[in-house]
């Protein structure tokens, strides 16, 4: 299993269509557009897990540098969390 970050999406981009944009390249485990607490806003970006690592490996090479609404997405391999 492979979680991809993808980041600069459109603020409009709810879990369900980021899951929707990924579901062509393979069996999608989970999509999740990050919020911000306080204004419940889109920071513009998610994480997307896909099932299969050949899968998310076509879907980076798909869709990175790809125009979603006039914003150029970005997609890669989601790197562990750092502590703050």
């Amino acid at each position: 299993m492979t979680k991809l970050y993808v980041g600069n999406i459109p603020y409009s981009m709810t879990d369900q269509s980021l899951m929707d944009m990924f579901a062509g390249y393979g069996n999608v485990v989970s999509a999740s557009v990050i919020f911000d607490r306080n204004t419940r806003r889109s920071k513009g970006f998610g994480f997307v897990e896909l099932e299969d690592d050949s899968a998310a490996a076509k879907a980076i090479e798909e869709l990175n540098n790809k125009e979603i609404e006039g914003r150029t997405i970005v997609v890669s391999v989601a790197r562990p969390k750092e502590e703050r």
